[in-house]
């Protein structure tokens, strides 16, 4: 709620106290236990919007009275540059000792020079505000509070830049980055473009040589996911960090797995799809060394708990985390329900399995594409059965080369070379859907209250039994 309204601070300070003293009235005197539950839900909802408050912080008032002027800063890159087809984005982060204020800005810039994380710049030029903007399918894109999730407040466009320093970063992400710049030139030396660029937005999530047209095939066929290390791309490479510990004694072995998910995250820029999939991977994890069973249910609910106390801005404000989860619920709840009507498909290579997946998440986060970008894709589902059987194979092999690139290049050729034929492969069924006329299709009205009905009737259909029976059990 505090996303969308705001809410007087001291008031919610105020009526917190008062539940936390209703909550102790109630558990230690009258035991009425719908009374605590009531007193339990407006305390923790209470310190929810307390919260969004803390996080929710004005810009730097030094900042605001220089929007639209030319200005001179100093600062650092605190993330790994954003490259795309015709420029490049750094995130620079100023701090004004001198006034104790510190902003993010985010910087727009040409490709003719190198930034790595962690150089230190002075740059020089219009300071601006975001604003929202309208993309190809006609929705609003609310640029501002996506930035804002990010603490950035402000843009500049094409500022004149001059390197101060370098390798002033965090170490360790400098390290990471620094082995993916090198897996992914080792990965490129033996697997030829376009099929290496399809590798590297699989195992990491690169998209930024990615063309337009490219992009928009993988939009259009509704298989944008693979390459957006969704949960299912970190999922397969945790099961293959387990696969290489697997010599180990289990404890370490597990140990060394969550570390290594932990690494992986962190290199990949710690996206919220990725950072969800291995927090439920860790639980998984966790659970196996604790002898504990584990219920993906409740690993998805303490994953979306944990990223939103970390920052409360990703619930109403990041479109990644949103179907992340929604897909997640789909994989959880309705798969299973739908798996009975392919029995006709075979077993084999999990081929079923991934079938009824597809679908129950391709059914579930229709509603919420539709209304937040509008893109109708009608041969996501067979363009998706065709491809992600051979999905975790290519992972693999993408990882296998990458590493023996590291070691000798000749090791890394032959792997590339069976790599490349299942990347072709793909690439090609993306390439022929995303060519058929009736591929996709743009609807930039869809209703909300249409899309929140839809929901509605999936959690009655999920959950409506359970709540019938608790309300029948304690009314």
């Amino acid at each position: 709620m505090r996303s969308f309204l705001f809410v007087n601070f001291y008031f919610i300070i105020l009526l917190s106290v008062i539940s936390f003293a209703l909550f102790l009235f109630f558990s230690l005197l009258s035991k009425s236990k719908w009374s605590v539950i009531v007193s339990i839900f407006i305390f923790a909802f209470c310190l929810g919007i307390v919260r969004f408050h803390l996080a929710d912080v004005l810009a730097p008032p030094t900042f605001e009275l220089q929007v639209g002027s030319n200005v001179s800063f100093r600062g650092k890159i605190v993330d790994e540059p954003s490259i795309g087809e015709n420029g490049q984005k750094l995130t620079v982060d100023v701090q004004l000792l001198s006034k104790g204020e510190e902003a993010k800005i985010s910087i727009s810039t040409g490709l003719d020079t190198d930034y790595k994380y962690g150089d230190e710049i002075k740059f020089s030029g219009r300071l601006q505000r975001p604003e929202n903007f309208i993309t190809d399918q006609g929705k609003e894109f609310d640029y501002i509070n996506y930035l804002k999730k990010d603490g950035i407040f402000y843009i500049m466009s094409y500022p004149n830049i001059e390197i101060v320093s370098r390798g002033n970063g965090n170490l360790i992400k400098s390290s990471l980055f620094q082995v993916k710049e090198k897996f992914l030139e080792k990965m490129n030396l033996a697997i030829r473009s376009p099929e290496s660029l399809l590798m590297g937005g699989l195992i990491l999530g690169e998209k930024s040589d990615f063309d337009k047209a490219l992009r928009q095939s993988f939009v259009n066929t509704g298989t944008i996911h693979v390459v957006a290390l969704s949960g299912y791309n970190v999922t397969i490479v945790a099961e293959w960090f387990m696969k290489l510990f697997k010599f180990l004694p289990q404890h370490l072995g597990i140990g060394m797995g969550i570390f290594a998910i932990l690494l992986f995250i962190l290199m990949t820029g710690a996206s919220s799809t990725a950072i969800r999939a291995g927090i439920m991977a860790t639980l998984a994890l966790i659970a196996r060394a604790t002898g504990r069973n584990y219920d993906v249910a409740r690993a998805l609910i303490l994953a979306g708990v944990f990223m939103i106390i970390l920052n409360p801005f990703v619930l109403v404000y990041d479109v990644s985390f949103q179907l992340s989860f929604i897909a997640t619920v789909a994989v959880i709840f309705l798969a299973p329900r739908i798996e009975k009507y392919f029995s006709w498909v075979t077993k084999s290579f999990e081929l079923r399995d991934i079938v009824s997946v597809t679908c129950a998440a391709y059914i579930f986060v229709l509603p919420f594409i539709l209304y937040k970008m509008g893109n109708l894709s009608l041969v996501a589902l067979p363009a998706n059965i065709l491809i992600l059987p051979f999905i975790p194979f290519t992972m693999g092999l993408g990882i296998l080369t990458g590493l023996a690139g590291l070691i000798w290049y000749g090791l890394g050729v032959p792997l590339g070379y069976i790599s490349y034929i299942f990347l072709h492969y793909e690439l090609a069924v993306i390439g022929f859907f995303s060519n058929l006329p009736f591929a996709a299709f743009s609807i930039p009205n869809s209703s909300l209250f249409l899309t929140f009905l839809i929901y509605t009737y999936f959690i009655y259909r999920f959950f409506g039994r359970n709540i019938k029976s608790f309300f029948t059990e304690h009314l």
